[in-house]
């Protein structure tokens, strides 16, 4: 691990197919030690980072997240959460797991520095005495990311250009300057569906309602007569 690792790799498998650029576990590995290297606040960014990979949701619904979507009360991690219709970019509450030790492992010491900073606190020990309705990830202001709604009624959207940028630092810290958080998502869905998972569980944990448009976005890799062949006895 470190500066000497080739992502050449990743280029090779984003030109057998563009629309599915994917990360393999060591490939990760190496852009979290680059972030840790590379970033004033290692803390915050690669608990961040972790997030895209282990949950698979979008920048905009991590900007959301508080600090009750990944604690319960008496301040254990809440391994089954739920993305809140608030925080859901379609507005429609699913399913959210942290079921992560490398996400746990980096959002233990970056809780753990907010209270020592005294950053957004709640009397009575609950949450770690955190502010439970505070966010989950502060800017670097100690504000939780601005979101700024855009239109209105049915064209109405939300804005985040602070959680856009904070990723955007991230994967050039990582050296993947070509990729964006869409890679995760994709990244995501390989992992489950090589786990076995089917279209409406992938479909249900990254937001997508419907099998033919999770078919259409996130397609399953077909593995070659090669790979399937391969010690077969």
């Amino acid at each position: 691990m470190g500066g000497d690792f080739d992502f050449s790799v990743v280029w090779h498998s984003l030109a057998a197919d563009q629309s599915r650029p994917i990360l393999t576990d060591e490939q990760i590995e190496t852009g979290a030690h680059r972030i840790r290297v590379r970033s004033s606040q290692p803390l915050g960014d690669l608990a961040l980072y972790y997030m895209l990979f282990a949950t698979g949701a979008r920048p905009l619904e991590i900007a959301r997240l508080e600090v009750r979507d990944y604690l319960e009360s008496n301040g254990d991690v809440r391994c089954v959460s739920v993305v809140r219709e608030e925080v859901a970019i379609n507005a429609r509450s699913r399913p959210l797991y942290f079921r992560s030790v490398r996400l746990d492992n980096a959002l233990e010491p970056y809780l753990a520095a907010r209270v020592r900073s005294k950053v957004e606190l709640e009397n009575g020990g609950h949450f770690r005495g955190l502010n439970p309705r505070s966010r989950l990830f502060l800017s670097a202001s100690s504000q939780g990311f601005e979101v700024i709604p855009i239109g209105k009624g049915g064209t109405r959207r939300f804005l985040c250009g602070g959680i856009q940028e904070a990723y955007r630092k991230l994967f050039q810290y990582a050296e993947f300057e070509r990729l964006t958080a869409m890679t995760a998502r994709y990244t995501v869905a390989e992992r489950l569906y090589l786990r076995g998972a089917d279209d409406s569980q992938v479909g249900l944990l990254l937001g997508i309602a419907e099998r033919s448009a999770v078919r259409q976005r996130f397609p399953r890799r077909l593995q070659s007569l090669e790979e399937l062949t391969k010690d077969l006895v």
